[in-house]
């Protein structure tokens, strides 16, 4: 693979968290720009925590090069290889590489993707202290987002090396505006007014949505990219040739120009955000938790389960779409064409995949439906089958009896085995004000929740029969 050269005078971009989706997606838009002929911009790949090392080590050999596979649902492959990489960020215990790179002048944008989990906010999106990483953070280390972006904002203040844009790329409402509160709230915890006040002053956190589904990798993309291209690469990612990126356009020292290469800026991501959140990433999960219990792996074998399909169908028809209206998309034909791509049998996204992180989806992408319908009078009967069919999710959980490891970032083990062991656990399991907000342990939700589990339990036995 040839090298991709940093060269002098170029603005550099970094970005925190080496995962698959920042490699189909941001570092694709960046790498577009490349072959475009605007070399202005260099990407630096970089990550929190060790997990990623052996990713990052197989990315400096290929010289920060790796191949991305595309497929339509047609089963039209596509292959490119990926050049936007410019610098790979070692990881060390103190994350100093990354905070240098964070805290040299040309970095202008800061950008990250540690999953909805790794912000740690509450209902009210006040950080969760009592978080043992968080915790560990506000007390002088580097687990979590908010220690890692403290020690490069420190230096960076030190230095006096300028603004900078903190961005965030992760799927959470309002997420740059939520990171930059989360920031704020670690600051004041920390008592570093003048900290704050720098921030304040030399930092901005637009909003953002992005989309692209991008399953795990497995082996069988590594041997499909050696065959149609010839390159034996580590580390190949693969996804789904949707892509899109909506960015608020308000970026405080300077830019890519990332209009060239199709991503949408605008003045507020709000309706975009709110359509990707409430009908792809909620209904995505309402597959995922439904096939895992039917024993199905994937999330195009949900889609093709008519029950599965129209449980989907319902939730955004019957309640998300009146929530969201008025809006500028087509919120029909934006439903028709989330459950086209989930649809795809070429992609194999994991049942597993999708349905980690439950304890944080539901706050996010269903409670606030749920919210809304109640407030209108409405009773959300299509949406509470999202949060029944996570409570059996649970319950197999609890029994030991999910085909796969359940995973979540912010499960709370042993209080989730109490809740599960309670005289009435969805009683219990309603009271959380952390998931449900305002409706938490009303009576009328906690009826309604019953009648739903109970439908998802005749259900279940129906598919499997």
């Amino acid at each position: 693979m040839k090298a991709n050269t940093n060269q002098a005078g170029r603005s550099t971009w970094l970005h925190i968290g080496a995962g698959s989706f920042h490699r189909a997606h941001q570092a694709w838009y960046l790498h577009r720009l490349l072959e475009s002929g605007d070399h202005s911009w260099t990407l630096a790949l970089s990550n929190i925590r060790e997990d990623m090392s052996p990713l990052l080590q197989a990315l400096e050999r290929q010289k920060g090069e790796y191949v991305l596979e595309t497929v339509d649902p047609a089963g039209k492959r596509e292959y490119e290889t990926v050049r936007s990489i410019g610098q790979i960020v070692p990881w060390d215990a103190q994350l100093a590489a990354l905070v240098a790179v964070g805290a040299a002048a040309d970095t202008r944008v800061i950008s990250f993707t540690v999953t909805e989990a790794g912000y740690y906010l509450d209902h009210h999106f006040k950080l969760d202290v009592a978080n043992t990483d968080l915790a560990a953070d506000l007390a002088g280390e580097k687990r979590t987002i908010y220690g890692a972006i403290h020690a490069i904002l420190s230096a960076r203040r030190k230095a006096n090396h300028g603004p900078v844009t903190l961005l965030n790329c992760d799927n959470l409402r309002h997420n740059g505006e939520r990171f930059r509160d989360g920031l704020l709230q670690f600051l004041a915890l920390r008592e570093e007014a003048d900290l704050a006040a720098w921030v304040t002053i030399n930092t901005v956190s637009p909003n953002c949505m992005v989309d692209r589904i991008t399953p795990r990798p497995v082996p069988a993309v590594r041997e499909r990219v050696l065959a149609a291209t010839g390159i034996n690469d580590e580390v190949p990612v693969m996804g789904e040739s949707f892509i899109q990126w909506v960015v608020e356009d308000h970026f405080i020292a300077g830019r890519p120009a990332l209009e060239n290469v199709g991503v949408e800026m605008v003045e507020s991501v709000l309706p975009y955000e709110e359509a990707k959140i409430r009908i792809l990433n909620a209904t995505h999960s309402c597959i995922a938790w439904a096939g895992t219990l039917i024993g199905l792996k994937y999330i195009h074998e949900g889609t093709t389960v008519p029950s599965i399909r129209q449980m989907a169908y319902a939730y955004v028809t019957e309640d998300v779409i009146p929530c969201l209206s008025p809006s500028p998309l087509d919120l029909g034909k934006y439903r028709d064409v989330v459950l086209d791509r989930f649809s795809n049998p070429h992609i194999q996204d994991s049942n597993q995949r999708v349905a980690a992180d439950g304890f944080s989806k539901i706050p996010g992408f269903i409670a606030p439906t749920l919210t809304e319908c109640f407030k209108r009078g409405v009773t959300p009967q299509a949406t509470a089958m999202l949060p029944a069919l996570f409570f059996v999710f649970l319950q197999r959980w609890g029994q030991g009896q999910l085909p796969y490891e359940y995973q979540d970032g912010i499960l709370d083990e042993a209080a989730t085995r109490a809740m599960l062991a309670a005289a009435d656990p969805l009683a219990t399991f309603c009271a959380d004000p952390m998931l449900w907000g305002a409706i938490a342990g009303k009576p009328e939700f906690v009826a309604l929740m019953r009648e739903s589990v109970q439908r998802v339990q005749a259900w279940q036995v129906s598919a499997l029969a």
